[in-house]
């Protein structure tokens, strides 16, 4: 398997597959889930320190259908506040 292919399970039931497109340390990632049609759709996550009042900043792109944007809102909002919850913001 290459290094560039990574899986994302969620529960025990569920996985999928993505490759990395780009990979900056301490910036941020993207990757293309392996099952989608149009190559140029992908997700990113990227994290930036603003300099003025030193606060880091989540970003993350994802494309999405327009009947698909509710629920994936809510699923990186979801995630996200996991996130905060397990840093102990």
């Amino acid at each position: 398997m290459s290094d560039k292919i990574v899986t994302f399970y969620w529960g025990k039931a569920e996985s999928r597959r993505a490759e990395v497109l780009v990979n900056r340390m301490f910036s941020h990632i993207r990757f293309r889930w392996l099952d989608e049609g149009n190559e140029k759709e992908y997700f990113e996550i990227k994290m930036t320190n603003n300099e003025l009042t030193n606060d880091y900043v989540l970003e993350i792109v994802d494309f999405a259908d327009a009947d698909e944007t509710a629920d994936l809102r809510e699923l990186w909002d979801t995630q996200v506040d996991t996130l905060r919850r397990t840093c102990g913001f």
